[in-house]
C-alpha cells in the first residue's frame, strides 16, 4: 500500500505543474508573431468550406474543438483537484490557455475535425471489416494521434506525470470520443448540430468563466 510520499516519488517530474503554473500559464511575455498566420490558415480553412456549404465538415470541425475544450477544462480540473494534471505542455509555446492545452495546439484541433472528416464514405452505413466507418475512421485517426503523442511526450514541450497515463489510455478516453463525437455530429441533422455545438460551447463558456476567471482553479 502507497503512502503519499511513496506516490510522489513514482510521479514523472511532478515539479513541472507547479513550475508551469507560476511561469507559463497564461503569460504574455511568450507570445510571438508566429501565431497570427497560424489563425489565418484557421480562418481559411473555414471559409473556404463555408464558401462550399459543405455544413457537415464545417460540424465536424466545430464539434471536435468543443469536445477538445471540454476535455482541457476536465484535465485542469483533475490538476486542481489531485494535484497534477493528466497532461502537461511545460514549455515551447508562445501562450499556454490552460496546463495541458497550448494556442498552437488548441489552433491545430481547431481543424482536425474538418480536416479528418474529408476521409468518411459519404454512405455513414458502409461498414468496413464489419465495423461501422465512422467508428473505424475514429479508431485509425485515434491512433495516429496517439503515436504523435508519443513523440511529443518524448519532447520537452509536451509531459505526462502519472507513470500509468499513456498512448493506450489517451487512445480508448481522448482521441476516440473526440473523433467519433465530431464524425457523429457530422452525420446529424443541422438542427441536432446546433443544439451539441452550442450546447457544449455554452457549458465550457461557463465553465471556464466559474473555474478560471471566477474561482482561479484552472
Amino acid at each position: 500500500m502507497f503512502n503519499i510520499p511513496d506516490l510522489i516519488t513514482v510521479l514523472n517530474q511532478p515539479e513541472l505543474t507547479q513550475q508551469t503554473w507560476d511561469t507559463l500559464l497564461r503569460k504574455p511575455e511568450q507570445f510571438h508573431w508566429y501565431i497570427a498566420p497560424i489563425l489565418v490558415f484557421v480562418f481559411y480553412i473555414y471559409f473556404n468550406e463555408i464558401s462550399k456549404k459543405n455544413w457537415k465538415g464545417v460540424a465536424a470541425g466545430l464539434s471536435f474543438y468543443m469536445i477538445h475544450w471540454f476535455f482541457e477544462i476536465m484535465n485542469s480540473l483533475i490538476q486542481h483537484f489531485f494535484g497534477h494534471a493528466l497532461w502537461l505542455v511545460p514549455t515551447g509555446t508562445s501562450f499556454l490557455l490552460l496546463m495541458g492545452v497550448c494556442i498552437e495546439i488548441s489552433l491545430a484541433f481547431s481543424v482536425t475535425g474538418l480536416v479528418f472528416s474529408k476521409i468518411l464514405p459519404e454512405d455513414p452505413k458502409v461498414k468496413i471489416l464489419g465495423i461501422p466507418n465512422r467508428l473505424f475512421f475514429a479508431a485509425i485517426n485515434a491512433a495516429l494521434i496517439s503515436v504523435i503523442e508519443i513523440f511529443l511526450a518524448w519532447t520537452p514541450a509536451f509531459h505526462w506525470v502519472y507513470p500509468w497515463w499513456g498512448a493506450l489510455p489517451v487512445f480508448i478516453t481522448v482521441y476516440i470520443p473526440f473523433f467519433y463525437g465530431s464524425f457523429l455530429c457530422h452525420d446529424w441533422s443541422p438542427k441536432a448540430q446546433k443544439i451539441f455545438i452550442g450546447g457544449l460551447f455554452c457549458l465550457n463558456a461557463v465553465m471556464l468563466a466559474v473555474f478560471a476567471g471566477v474561482l482561479g482553479w484552472i
